[in-house]
């Protein structure tokens, strides 16, 4: 959960702005309860209303474009997925002085997984490998490019500065020359060839529900789109330890080059994220560390 700002540009968001905004669209849901859900999500803010359902707000400017995405696309998703995903009860407008669109879903049950307490780490694996299957198994026309989903090369720029940012905070550990070789190796992979497929594209631990330790439920949509298989590959090392990584790679049947831009892209967010968030957001840092460890040690 975040312990305060975490973007400079944030719009506040309150209880009583998100009572006031479901009064004024939705009054059949006026007496339900509303309350604040602790989320290490960076983009959204997340409120229960009730016991069915939840809010979701975006914090910043950026995410206005990824709630209109969800909106358009996750009726037309749902039933070719063997997961639960979210499903739109209300489609939310600016008001009350909060200037974006937002939406209503109904609630999903379940628990973030942590990495490094996997109850069923393989056949998590296995799961994660249905869902990733799944979407790129998808042929719907008209599909927007995924957030990320270009090529690796256009990372570049923006991850040799994190790694130097890094080197100038020395407490974190960060092993920046092995970083550097990791993702140029990334680099050299060949391109993805084949035609875009659909993604998810930010499969992070906080946006993937488990009970019992399966998954039951992967949500926040908003980078999804077409574009690089690798893209769907970053439950890989941000999730899955060694042998349960390699049942995940065996079960998508991942070439070596898609593999090499797979670690490459998550260890980019990584290196980007941690220096952003490390003294605003703890479970974003917390993982980008898991990530950097986990990719840097296979090195």
């Amino acid at each position: 959960m975040s312990t305060g700002q975490v973007h400079p540009d944030q719009h506040p968001i309150d209880d009583d702005l998100v009572r006031r905004l479901i009064a004024g669209q939705f009054p059949q849901w006026t007496e339900l309860t509303v309350e604040r859900f602790p989320s290490g999500g960076t983009v959204n803010a997340m409120y229960r209303l009730g016991d069915a359902m939840v809010v979701r707000l975006p914090l910043v400017k950026g995410g206005a474009k990824d709630v209109s995405t969800e909106q358009e696309w996750l009726p037309r998703l749902v039933s070719r997925l063997p997961t639960a995903i979210p499903e739109v009860l209300g489609v939310g407008k600016p008001a009350e002085g909060y200037p974006w669109p937002w939406s209503v879903y109904r609630w999903l049950p379940g628990e973030n997984p942590e990495a490094g307490a996997l109850s069923e780490p393989v056949l998590l694996a296995k799961d994660l490998a249905g869902f990733v299957a799944a979407m790129r198994s998808i042929t719907l026309p008209g599909a927007p490019e995924a957030y990320r989903g270009g090529p690796v090369a256009s990372l570049d720029a923006s991850t040799r500065a994190a790694i130097e940012e890094l080197r100038g905070i020395p407490q974190e550990g960060v092993d920046c020359d092995a970083a550097t070789a990791v993702w140029e190796d990334a680099l050299r992979a060949p391109g993805w060839d084949g035609p875009p497929v659909w993604l998810h594209a930010d499969l992070m631990p906080g946006n993937l529900l488990v009970d019992s330790g399966r998954l039951t439920a992967v949500i926040d949509f908003g980078c999804m789109g077409v574009g690089d298989p690798a893209c769907d590959l970053f439950p890989a090392w941000n999730l899955l330890p060694a042998e349960a990584r390699e049942v995940f790679r065996e079960t998508l049947g991942v070439d070596d080059a898609t593999w090499n831009r797979g670690r490459g892209r998550t260890l980019s967010q990584a290196l980007i994220a941690l220096p952003y968030y490390r003294r605003t957001n703890p479970a974003m840092a917390h993982n980008a560390r898991h990530v950097i460890r986990a990719v840097l040690g296979e090195s």
